[in-house]
């Protein structure tokens, strides 16, 4: 079959898009499954982080599915869920500036800022962290999904490629975890690299910088507004103790159509 996509990314945190609310697409999970690995495989692929699914809701404006870059379905994801906002207002499916979007972590609130029909970004209510812990050097944050952030002095010469899947394998963590690595610039801006968990090391992960702010804050490290940089762009995150707010941009990339076999 032939499936309609859009490519889009979130500060270089890219995603194929699949439209299932015009194009009533259905698969089973295992197909899912397989379709995400497919999609997302960058020399025989589309090339991408992961796999996306836009969906209507029963419970929300509308639903999102995501699945990792070796098929497993993730909880969230924060840059993804601000592409989604940008994918429903400018191909026409609301004309709303604040809509909630129903995700496998909770139904998550959103604010479009726009320039006449285009999006420029978008405001996502994270919700309310949880700090569970610490294992070892590392702090442990849910944000819906898992994350394990430590704090390092050099981020260039970083062996991510070893470090990071070490963090989320370890036994520590069951179900995996992200893992994020920290370098504090100021009290108001921070440094970070990530591992996510089922993708590899990726250009940016929005539950990740929230994630990794919250860790700064409770350490008394950062003020409660700080800018994220991160390898494919800048995502602002601020937490008032409360709920997260993460702020970013989103593009769409290019459309076209994928030959998978759904057998």
């Amino acid at each position: 079959m032939s499936i309609p996509f859009t490519k889009m990314h979130g500060a270089s945190n890219d995603y194929v898009y699949l439209d299932c609310i015009i194009n009533h697409l259905t698969f089973t999970d295992e197909q899912l499954t397989r379709l995400a690995i497919a999609v997302s495989d960058r020399h025989k692929g589309i090339g991408s982080d992961g796999l996306v699914l836009i969906m209507p809701s029963q419970k929300a404006d509308f639903r999102m599915r995501m699945f990792n870059a070796d098929g497993s379905e993730a909880q969230m994801c924060g840059n993804a869920s601000r592409c989604v906002a940008k994918y429903v207002r400018e191909h026409k499916h609301t004309t709303k500036d604040t809509i909630t979007l129903e995700t496998l972590a909770g139904i998550k609130t959103l604010i479009i800022h726009s320039t006449g029909d285009t999006v420029t970004s978008v405001t996502v209510n994270m919700g309310q962290p949880r700090l569970t812990g610490l294992v070892g050097e590392l702090t442990c944050v849910d944000m819906g999904n898992p994350h394990a952030v430590t704090f390092v002095d050099d981020l260039d010469s970083l062996d991510i490629n070893t470090l990071g899947p070490r963090i989320e394998h370890d036994k520590a963590f069951p179900d995996r975890t992200n893992a994020e690595f920290v370098r504090v610039l100021n009290r108001n801006e921070i440094a970070m690299r990530v591992w996510e968990r089922g993708s590899g090391e990726t250009q940016a992960c929005g539950t990740g910088a929230c994630a990794a702010t919250v860790a700064c804050i409770n350490k008394g490290l950062t003020d409660n507004e700080v800018d994220v940089h991160l390898p494919g762009g800048i995502l602002h995150v601020a937490w008032d103790g409360k709920d997260v707010l993460l702020t970013g941009p989103a593009q769409e990339v290019f459309t076209g159509t994928f030959k998978f076999d759904n057998k």
